[in-house]
């Protein structure tokens, strides 16, 4: 059945169907999910005691597992629209599927214990990496043999090969990405809103680098890799129609469910499309944010204070007395700036 959708249909008309569906059936289902969610978890997602204060009080009784809308519908309008025989489709399926899998427990036990602590770190990495390493090998497998183990650096156009070296990296670069939405995912509507730049400057990348004049833009030429431009598409219409559920005050949030998935998914994209170090740009703020809890972290260690007022960065501006509303706009704004930056290595 769903095979059918894609006869006669061009990439492009392909890219608005998934985006339209994605996007009217998170608007439509959105409000049912919360109200079940709200229902069966009663107290909503346990919050942070070492967090913001303020948190305690405004968000106390949120239901988290949100992620569920936007990996439903994403998946749901992937299968009617993109070529699910191509490698790289079903590896994005994959690799949404498991990591949802993956925080869809962990939030799960999250809730049954009412704790903000679930699954270990180290039981998130496992599956986190085990997954990304079967992903990054089928995507090199898949990739012409020609640049399947490239490193493409963008603005000097210059490719390395890393040979046995790409697949262990490619795994960070997945797991990275996950780990770093996930930090992102801690205010009202960031994660969704830094995620909508995110894959729409990559889904202009995954198209192009399907063109054979990809190298026009100083992008290396991948057979077929316009598929993942739907798959894209998809992705944006879901978040877009989640971030109207999770926009302040939000009525749900995404929780590790959504979070993993999605910065994995993204990291994917960009092992797909050999744009690995335009990741490093375009999503410059969930590497902030990583890199600001590992300083914090290594600083506490060392010294016994904190470097930052908290981390994740978000909660720093806040203790400066940043309102919630405005650290959000702020980073987003900041996203669409590195996107700036991102399209200036295409052109």
């Amino acid at each position: 059945m769903f095979a059918l959708m894609n006869i006669g249909l061009s990439v492009e008309i392909r890219m608005l169907f998934a985006f339209v569906t994605a996007l009217g059936m998170s608007l439509s289902c959105g409000g049912p999910l919360i109200e079940y969610l709200r229902s069966w978890q009663k107290q909503g997602q346990p919050i942070r005691e070492d967090g913001p204060q303020s948190h305690l009080l405004t968000k106390k009784g949120t239901p988290t597992m949100g992620g569920l809308l936007i990996l439903g519908t994403t998946i749901f309008s992937i299968l009617l629209f993109a070529n699910i025989t191509y490698h790289f489709v079903w590896v994005s399926l994959l690799v949404l599927i498991i990591y949802g899998i993956t925080g869809f427990v962990d939030d799960y036990w999250k809730v049954k214990r009412h704790s903000a602590n679930a699954m270990t770190a180290g039981m998130k990495l496992f599956f986190q990496f085990l997954t990304a390493a079967v992903a990054a090998s089928i995507i090199v497998a898949a990739t012409p043999s020609s640049i399947n183990t490239a490193l493409h650096f963008p603005y000097v156009n210059w490719v390395l090969n890393l040979s046995w070296l790409y697949i262990p990296f490619a795994v960070i670069v997945m797991s990275g990405a996950s780990n770093g939405v996930n930090l992102s995912d801690g205010l009202d509507g960031l994660a969704s809103g830094l995620l909508i730049v995110a894959f729409s400057f990559f889904m202009a990348v995954a198209y192009l680098s399907g063109q054979p004049n990809a190298a026009d833009f100083y992008l290396l030429y991948i057979p077929r890799c316009a598929e993942i431009a739907v798959v894209c598409a998809a992705l944006i219409g879901a978040c877009l129609g989640f971030l109207y559920f999770n926009k302040p005050k939000a009525r749900v949030f995404m929780g590790d469910t959504g979070s993993l998935s999605l910065g994995a998914v993204l990291g994917a994209i960009a092992v797909m499309t050999k744009s690995e170090m335009l990741l490093a740009v375009v999503g410059g703020v969930f590497v902030m944010e990583t890199v600001s809890v590992i300083i914090q972290v290594a600083y506490f260690k060392k010294t016994g204070k904190r470097f930052f007022k908290m981390a994740p960065i978000h909660h720093h501006f806040e203790q400066l007395g940043w309102s919630e509303k405005k650290v959000v706009f702020s980073f987003w704004l900041t996203a669409f700036i590195l996107a700036m930056l991102g399209v200036c290595a295409l052109i």
